[in-house]
């Protein structure tokens, strides 16, 4: 295991990641988790923010990295908290996650080495998915943030 990723086992405080809503149509692009915590979860692309990086960077790079794709941001969405927690209840991840709402400009997504796999999924579908916590209400409101964003520009 690496310094890093050993570094965010009990942390003294959470890590800030930023995530990434990508809508084709009436669907979303998911990614599956490669690594720990929740491997083989499907969630959104995203990761760490690096210093020096705003939120929106990040999640576009994290969607690069993650499955090749570039988006346009349309908007940050509320903050999700991820606290996974051992048998005796203390925290072994927590990570304060900055989802974005953006539009696809094109191209398929690729699977890197962060994701076992992607796919395109509407609502009903990701209802029926093992997701990361909190992941469907993010999923409504960057529908809401989208439709909101056309409307505005109609």
């Amino acid at each position: 295991m690496s310094a890093e990723a050993d570094s965010r086992l009990f942390p003294a405080r959470p890590f800030v990641g930023a995530s990434i809503a990508v809508i084709r149509d009436e669907r979303v692009l998911l990614a599956a988790r490669a690594n720990e915590p929740m491997r083989g979860v499907w969630t959104l692309p995203g990761g760490l923010v690096e210093a020096g990086e705003s939120l929106a960077e990040a999640a576009l790079r994290e969607l690069s990295e993650e499955v090749g794709l570039g988006a346009e941001v349309v908007g940050v969405l509320s903050p999700t908290e991820i606290i996974v927690r051992d048998e005796a209840g203390r925290a072994r991840h927590h990570y304060v996650v900055h989802p974005h709402a953006a539009l696809w400009r094109g191209g398929e997504p690729v699977a890197g080495p962060e994701a076992l796999g992607t796919r395109w999924a509407t609502l009903d579908e990701v209802a029926t998915l093992p997701t990361t916590p909190g992941l469907i209400d993010t999923l409504h409101e960057a529908f809401a943030r989208i439709a909101r964003d056309r409307e505005a520009t109609a």
